[in-house]
């Protein structure tokens, strides 16, 4: 190899005329680059109807729980105890985001029912603010609620499983063996 100055040569001369040596290995890359892909068949995009939003669709369900619920009758299924019949009134919020907020004031006769079975309202309060998720198939409303944690028969953790007759929601929290806790009925208000 011939040095100049101490550097190597970078263009060299082939015999036979044909050009550098940067320029021929470009050449054979280009070639075996074109060699070796050929073009894919010409697909068209596949055409996307339009987003469900019909009967039994999400979009329907969930513009079918926006607004606000009034509480009809909530009863509440304890391990070990006897059903209580929750007395009082309640709110459901519901909005086009998902948000939701529950408030249910419990007379003092139901709140000490519930304390007794180890359900602890605050001040005669079921509250909660936050987000929920709707699973079409298995027909269940599941809260998302921040910093919500713990167990027992109305932890929002469990889901919900709707049922809907007109303007009456039933939302029922069940057991790991299927067995109701908590059956609440809310009507809409608007």
């Amino acid at each position: 190899m011939e040095m100049e100055r101490g550097i190597w040569s970078s263009r060299r001369r082939l015999p036979g005329g044909l050009g550098s040596l940067g320029s021929l290995t470009l050449a054979v890359a280009l070639v075996s680059a074109s060699l070796g892909c050929h073009s894919a068949p010409s697909q068209r995009p596949m055409k996307a109807g339009p987003v469900d939003s019909g009967a039994g669709s999400l979009t329907a369900a969930r513009q079918y729980l926006q607004g606000r619920w009034s509480l009809e009758s909530y009863e509440i299924y304890p391990p070990g105890k006897p059903p209580i019949l929750l007395k009082g009134s309640g709110t459901l919020l519901y909005d086009e985001f998902g948000n939701l907020k529950i408030d249910v004031r419990a007379d003092e006769a139901s709140t000490d029912m519930l304390r007794d079975a180890g359900i602890d309202l605050k001040d005669g309060v079921l509250a909660s603010d936050g987000r929920t998720a709707v699973d079409m198939q298995n027909h269940t409303l599941t809260y998302v609620v921040p910093g919500q944690a713990g167990g027992g028969p109305l932890s929002l953790s469990r889901p919900r499983h709707w049922e809907v007759q007109g303007n009456l929601l039933t939302l029922t929290t069940q057991d790991d063996n299927g067995k109701p806790l908590s059956v609440a009925k809310w009507r809409k208000s608007s």
